[in-house]
């Protein structure tokens, strides 16, 4: 798991209830072929690889290798912000099983009693750069100069920003982020807040 240099969590304002609360949030940028995740430990990436001609069996072997591993990664925590699907790559190999592995991870986490955010990509793009249309490489770089962390790919850089945004929205940021970027989180489908903060 690659470690993040400099990355602290501000803790959530005290309140007259008692002390701050520390949030566990895990970011997850579902992919056949390399998925991102981020908890409080750091990133890291599961890599596959899979060909046309693969059986069935073969299939759900690997997406079964991928949510058991992301759900060891990701272990107990109270927020899972999973980027949602890309439309735009609809048309593209593999969708379905994507798709189907994308349902598997959320299911799961949902059978875990995880709430889940869904985060569109172009709000993912949006609160790293401030602009929803960024290709991954600028995610990539904004998410390196503004977290301090070391990010060998886009894909955990992704899942990176995906943790942040939970963060924000729970009121304990990672780092300050302009109000054009924070904007980016009015587009995310949240879980109910009670969910989260009363665990």
């Amino acid at each position: 798991m690659t470690t993040l240099f400099q990355l602290t969590e501000a803790p959530a304002a005290t309140t007259a209830a008692g002390p701050p609360a520390r949030y566990r949030v895990a970011g997850l940028d579902i992919s056949l072929t390399g998925t991102g995740i981020a908890t409080l430990g750091g990133t890291t990436c599961i890599r596959t690889k899979g060909r046309r001609a693969d059986s069935i069996p073969d299939r759900r072997a690997r997406q079964k290798h991928i949510v058991d591993t992301a759900l060891t990664e990701i272990g107990t925590v109270d927020l899972a912000c999973v980027e949602g699907p890309s439309h735009a790559s609809m048309g593209q190999a593999g969708h379905h099983d994507l798709s189907g592995l994308w349902w598997c991870i959320v299911g799961a986490l949902v059978d875990r009693d995880i709430p889940v955010a869904v985060v569109p990509p172009m709000s993912r793009a949006k609160y790293a750069t401030g602009k929803g249309n960024s290709r991954k490489a600028a995610v990539l770089e904004a998410a390196r100069k503004r977290y301090g962390a070391i990010l060998p790919n886009d894909n955990e850089a992704d899942a990176l920003i995906l943790r942040a945004m939970g963060m924000e929205w729970l009121g304990t940021p990672l780092a300050e982020v302009p109000d054009g970027h924070r904007a980016a989180l009015a587009g995310v489908q949240w879980p109910d807040r009670e969910a989260v903060t009363g665990r």
